[in-house]
């Protein structure tokens, strides 16, 4: 196959950073993309409805003249997230869902919840006006391995807390393992998973081998080669449980080039070429419509997009800037360690 048109990708997990980071890097994902669940992990964070109003303004306004994209705005709870708001927030249409970060997780995300028991309020209001529970599914305790972290979390937060709240629609942010892939495929219903670009091509080998690698540096963390083969054989399977999630997340390299470096892979700029490789290689092109444009409406409740892209397999090597210039300084983009062959056509 050569080519492949597919109905317009969205990205169900994005960061876009605000200021002059947000300015530099929102063209990348508005080119292929026509949606994308936005992160609140600013600083200060988006933690109410008129927050999540006016960020939603910023990137509308950095929007390179002539794209047509939707920020899709999500809140960041904490223990002392107003529930009425919440409602009011998912009533207007504005707020798509609500986001938890367990506390000290991943970037920004000191301000996050501590004690799960002190969201239930909140929760047991989405649970009841249907708005989605998006998880950064890791524990944090520091007796936990950080390759364990997301197998504990399942066990101990994210297991009693759906069965406690059955009805609540969780849905499995940036899974890395196959204890994650397994747990979802058992839910009967109300759970749903989103899977990354780099984690579908790296396992834990980039970050480590032949030197510490810091742009293969994410969280959750790359895992073992065995769950990077369940990641790709969920994506490429159909599932309408999986779905794309690029958690693209920008960090200017001296951030990440540093003694004690960020946590985040830049992928926006190249997702759908990547994205094409990976199926083709898992002989599963006709699958990626589903994984990219299909499954996530249908989870989120929301139409399909009608425009269309086209992907062409070039004989030639499709050439990515290694770095981005931003307003906040340069970024370095995913290298996947490969060539990339297919490109969106313009």
């Amino acid at each position: 196959m050569q080519s492949i048109t597919i109905r317009r990708p969205d990205d169900w997990h994005l960061h876009l950073r605000d200021g002059a980071m947000l300015e530099g890097v929102i063209g990348d994902t508005s080119r292929d993309f026509a949606r994308a669940i936005i992160m609140p992990n600013l600083v200060p964070p988006v933690v109410t409805t008129a927050d999540a109003e006016a960020y939603r303004a910023r990137i509308i306004a950095a929007l390179p003249k002539g794209d047509k994209f939707q920020p899709l705005m999500t809140l960041y709870l904490t223990e002392h997230t107003n529930p009425d708001d919440v409602e009011a927030g998912k009533t207007s249409g504005l707020i798509t869902a609500v986001k938890l970060y367990p506390a000290g997780a991943t970037t920004n995300s000191h301000g996050g919840v501590r004690d799960i028991e002190k969201a239930i309020p909140v929760l047991e209001r989405m649970a009841k006006i249907g708005l989605p529970l998006c998880v950064h599914g890791e524990v944090t305790t520091p007796e936990v391995d950080i390759f364990d972290r997301e197998a504990v979390f399942i066990e101990t937060v994210l297991d009693p807390l759906r069965k406690r709240l059955p009805e609540l629609k969780v849905t499995m942010e940036h899974v890395t393992t196959k204890d994650g892939i397994d747990y979802i495929k058992s839910a009967k219903a109300n759970l749903a998973g989103s899977i990354t670009t780099h984690h579908l091509i790296i396992n834990r080998n980039a970050i480590l081998v032949g030197g510490i690698r810091p742009h293969y540096y994410c969280l959750p963390v790359a895992k073992r080669e065995n769950h990077r083969l369940a990641l790709r054989a969920a994506a490429t399977s159909g599932d309408p449980r999986f779905f794309l999630g690029t958690d693209s997340a920008p960090h200017v390299d001296p951030l990440k080039e540093c003694a004690c470096g960020c946590a985040g892979i830049y992928t926006s700029i190249n997702t759908m070429s990547c994205l094409a490789h990976v199926f083709e290689q898992e002989s599963a092109l006709d699958k990626l419509e589903a994984f990219a444009s299909l499954n996530g409406p249908a989870w989120y409740g929301l139409p399909v997009n009608e425009e269309r892209i086209t992907l062409v397999k070039r004989k030639e090597t499709v050439n990515f800037p290694g770095k981005v210039e931003t307003g906040a300084g340069l970024v370095t983009v995913f290298d996947p360690m490969f060539p990339l062959h297919w490109d969106v056509e313009r």
